[in-house]
């Protein structure tokens, strides 16, 4: 696949003006572009909720209704540590020591995952190809079709209906299967080009799976048994999975939003951050306790527009970027609930399952 390009990268009037209005919001308020004590605080208190409730499914008696709502809690908690631990650290924007940084990212792999791997996909394909096919890796999902240019397949007239079972079985899916095949396959996607994956990060890469093996599937059957371990496990890795699924594809998959259609050795006929804006949308930020939750990522414009600016500042970057938008006459994308992105986004993806 080739690179291609945006037209104007950064040099419109636009771009420079909203650089400009979030540099000065910084400058005035003499506050970092990184974390602060409150994500520190919340960082704790994710830790040791899922720690404590660990230990409490897999080492203490208790009845099976309890099991099954602290399992699906335990899920979102897992969740949370993504949205909000790794997820920032993974940008450099959880601390400003880069090694602090550093560390955090890696709790994606005690999760199972791969932070290497997260970063190609994430940091480099998503967020700069946003929504291109072939370039972006988040909408090329296995049975689903969410491109006009993705190829139709007979099964994708159902999607609408089965697209549930997908997410929930995407976490699962993406530690104990997705993760090995980029791994021996050297390269992100089918046909993709190959990575450099260095030794260091091979070692860390089966240190970490093993470990995650045993904390999350040797431990829970040796003290709780086969039928609860194995239990407890699905359903945190199905609530988990579900989480995740739908907060990123709510933010980029849905009616609204642009899905570009480009050519081999063409360039996208928008700037960066106007491509950012067509491609991204907003739900639900005048919840703040599902702000907390989420990271900010229910602001995913203002993480795609500055994605080395932690979560915490969104809420004031947002209502620098919607005024921006306005003074510049280009479109803002943002769904008041929840409810209303969800449902945006079941009406692209039965729009999908039609074919034109």
């Amino acid at each position: 696949m080739s690179k291609i390009k945006f037209i104007n990268n950064g040099s419109s009037l636009f771009s420079k003006d909203l650089r400009n209005r979030v540099n000065q919001y910084f400058g005035t308020t003499s506050r970092e572009k990184v974390g602060d004590f409150r994500l520190f605080l919340k960082a704790i208190l994710l830790i040791v909720s899922a720690l404590s409730i660990y230990v409490f499914l897999v080492f203490f008696s208790y009845p099976a209704w309890l099991g099954i709502i602290l399992s699906i809690i335990f899920g979102c908690n897992l969740a949370g540590i993504g949205f909000n631990i790794m997820h920032d650290a993974g940008h450099d924007t959880f601390s400003a020591n880069k090694k602090v940084n550093h560390v955090f990212s890696y709790s994606l792999n005690l999760l199972g995952g791969s932070i290497y791997f997260w970063k190609l996909k994430h940091n480099i394909a998503h967020h700069t190809y946003t929504n291109v096919q072939g370039h972006d890796h988040d909408i090329d999902v296995r049975f689903m079709r969410l491109h006009d240019d993705q190829p139709f397949r007979w099964y994708h007239r159902f999607q609408y209906i089965y697209f549930i079972l997908l997410y929930s079985i995407s976490y699962m899916a993406w530690v104990f299967y997705q993760d090995y095949e980029k791994y021996f396959r050297a390269t992100m996607s089918k046909g993709g080009e190959s990575f450099r994956f260095p030794i260091k990060e091979k070692a860390i890469f089966w240190v970490t799976k093993v470990f995650h093996l045993g904390i999350f599937i040797i431990l829970p059957v040796c003290f709780a048994g086969w039928q609860a371990g194995i239990t407890g496990l699905a359903i945190a890795f199905v609530s988990c999975g579900l989480c995740l699924a739908f907060v990123f594809q709510l933010a980029h998959v849905v009616s609204e939003t642009n899905f570009p259609t480009v050519e081999e050795h063409e360039n996208i006929k928008e700037e960066w951050m106007v491509h950012q804006l067509e491609t991204t949308a907003n739900f639900s930020t005048s919840n703040k306790l599902l702000s907390w939750l989420l990271g900010g990522l229910n602001y995913q414009v203002e993480h795609h527009l500055f994605p080395k600016i932690s979560h915490i500042h969104y809420p004031e970057i947002n209502k620098l970027v919607k005024q921006a938008c306005k003074d510049h006459g280009i479109s803002y994308i943002e769904f008041k609930s929840l409810r209303q992105a969800l449902w945006s986004h079941i009406r692209h993806i039965h729009r999908m399952s039609i074919n034109a």
